[in-house]
């Protein structure tokens, strides 16, 4: 292999992530000419309603892989959050990054922290899964959505549009925007999505040296641990956009998996945590959604969808 073309959207965030991984590729093997492939992915295009509205999965990841599948490109970097649990035929969730800061992040031009906010303030987030815990917590803040790139959602605080909005602190420090923000505060309890914070290498099937170069930037901790939370979210039937909290970490030596899920409103949540022994953390995604699906899972998630952005669709004449 002479070339490789790696396939990535062209946000900024995205492509920050598509160079990182580049520059990774090109220390480690300097004679392979490497090459990005910018695509706008149907996310990036949908700015109108929220994604949860849409329906479907792989809003950020489809015309990647369709490059990939038509022999134009041979890798992509995604985020792994956004990865479907499904992977289509002929391409291969290949490595996982290493792990970075998985917190959520509530940021404000007005007030010091999400407790200084007062009754009836207006937070910005499109995420259910963020909105499902913070009205479990704040039930008086009234929550409304949120969309386009970072800079966007920045520039609409920053006119007052919201009293604060809630992003992933990662894609900020990345981008080095935390400085522009006057309050920031790190929501340590907020359970965050399958795979935030880690970038997932998604590569053609059947090439080997190819499989061999993607292996190189694999973190074996942070694969372990978000295939369980991937696994998890396969096995209740959850996609990217749904009310879905779950992670899992690797603490003094053992294995901590906590989920949450419920209607965005917070109206009705469940939340388990399993901690167990190394040698027993396969299958515990699984084993977890099992539990839950047994306490109701399928059908509160059933119902949230219907319940997600009630306020935002349109009636039926």
């Amino acid at each position: 292999m002479d070339k490789l073309t790696i396939v990535t959207r062209a946000s900024q965030l995205a492509l920050w992530q598509a160079y990182h991984i580049k520059d990774r590729i090109e220390k480690a093997r300097p004679e392979l000419e490497v090459e990005l492939m910018e695509i706008t992915s149907r996310g990036d295009k949908i700015l109108d309603r929220p994604l949860a509205l849409v329906g479907g999965k792989g809003h950020f990841t489809k015309e990647l892989e369709d490059e990939m599948l038509a022999g134009r490109a041979q890798m992509a970097v995604h985020s792994l959050k956004d990865v479907p649990t499904f992977i289509p035929e002929g391409l291969e969730l290949a490595a996982i990054t290493e792990r970075q800061d998985q917190s959520d992040v509530f940021l404000s031009h007005r007030f010091s922290s999400l407790e200084a906010l007062p009754e009836g303030a207006v937070v910005g987030t499109t995420s259910l899964r963020r909105r499902m815990q913070l009205l479990q917590r704040r039930p008086d803040l009234i929550v409304k959505d949120l969309r386009g790139n970072v800079n966007t959602r920045l520039r609409k605080l920053a006119e007052g549009q919201y009293d604060a909005i809630i992003l992933a602190y990662i894609g900020l420090a990345r981008l080095d925007l935390l400085k522009e923000i006057p309050h920031v505060q790190k929501l340590e309890w907020m359970i965050p999505p399958m795979g935030q914070a880690a970038l997932g290498i998604e590569i053609l099937s059947g090439d080997e040296e190819l499989r061999h170069l993607a292996m190189e930037l694999d973190d074996p901790e942070t694969h372990l641990c978000t295939e369980i939370e991937r696994e998890f979210v396969a096995a209740v039937g959850a996609g990217c956009s749904a009310p879905v909290a779950v992670n899992a970490r690797i603490i003094d030596g053992e294995l901590d998996l906590r989920a949450m899920l419920g209607y965005p409103d917070a109206s009705e949540v469940l939340y388990e945590e399993l901690v167990l022994p190394m040698e027993e953390a396969t299958g515990a995604g699984k084993r977890l959604a099992e539990k839950m699906i047994a306490d109701g899972a399928l059908e509160l998630l059933a119902e949230a969808e219907k319940r997600a952005f009630k306020e935002e669709r349109p009636e039926r004449l």
